[in-house]
């Protein structure tokens, strides 16, 4: 008798694990409790068989359930504008920070078709919803911050000015990349910007948690941080 994908993935519960992760995205209450390693192998396992049947017909209750489908649209070998319609269809399943930054960083077909994800991501970037935009900030941290796109890409985290918590961390995390990468021009975009001053800051903070930037530099970052009004 085969066994299903639930089965699979309830087979490898760990009830610990649940309220570590359950803790951490407190704005969900359907996580069952598995590790990503295991839902990565399932996962690969499922894109070297018949995908597209799986992704037509996957159940989505579960956090996992979902977080496989994703880490499954990663794995697939297959045409982008293919791909591409599958992400497309998945993106609305996005309801937390954790599906999304899992989902954006599986998304490695992206390296070969840098224009064209661009042009499919921007609509994402504009949209008014917290997980759309969040999903576009994470594919420019993710795969844009370089020189070819750094100034497009922080022109965009100036034109979100969104009070969404998960959109306004993930601005302040994708700025902090782009210090991070390309410290001058960051520097000179963190001098002159239209960020609220909560992502501001946080940015700063990002910046300097890092271990790749010098103490010096640190101080002079922290000595930005702008005052509460």
């Amino acid at each position: 008798m085969k066994i299903t994908i639930r089965e699979q993935i309830l087979a490898h519960v760990d009830v610990d694990f649940q309220k570590f992760t359950a803790a951490l995205i407190p704005n969900i209450d359907n996580v069952l409790g598995v590790r990503l390693p295991v839902l990565r192998k399932l996962a690969q396992d499922i894109a070297k068989g018949d995908w597209r049947l799986y992704l037509e017909t996957a159940e989505s209750e579960h956090f996992e359930e979902v977080m496989l489908q994703g880490m499954v649209i990663g794995y697939v070998k297959a045409d982008i504008e293919e791909v591409l319609g599958y992400v497309a269809r998945f993106v609305p399943k996005i309801d937390n920070w954790s599906v999304c930054d899992s989902f954006c960083a599986g998304l490695k077909c992206t390296k070969n078709h840098k224009e064209r994800v661009w042009d499919f991501i921007q609509p994402y970037l504009s949209s008014r919803k917290e997980y759309e935009i969040r999903f576009g900030v994470v594919m420019l941290l993710n795969f844009y911050i370089e020189e070819e796109y750094i100034i497009r890409v922080l022109q965009w985290m100036d034109q979100t000015h969104r009070e969404d918590y998960y959109v306004q961390m993930a601005v302040a995390w994708a700025i902090s990349i782009c210090y991070i990468k390309l410290p001058e021009i960051t520097m000179s975009y963190l001098k002159n910007n239209t960020l609220d001053d909560f992502t501001f800051n946080k940015a700063l903070q990002k910046i300097t948690e890092s271990y790749r930037v010098d103490q010096t530099t640190k101080t002079i970052i922290r000595s930005m941080k702008r005052k509460r009004k």
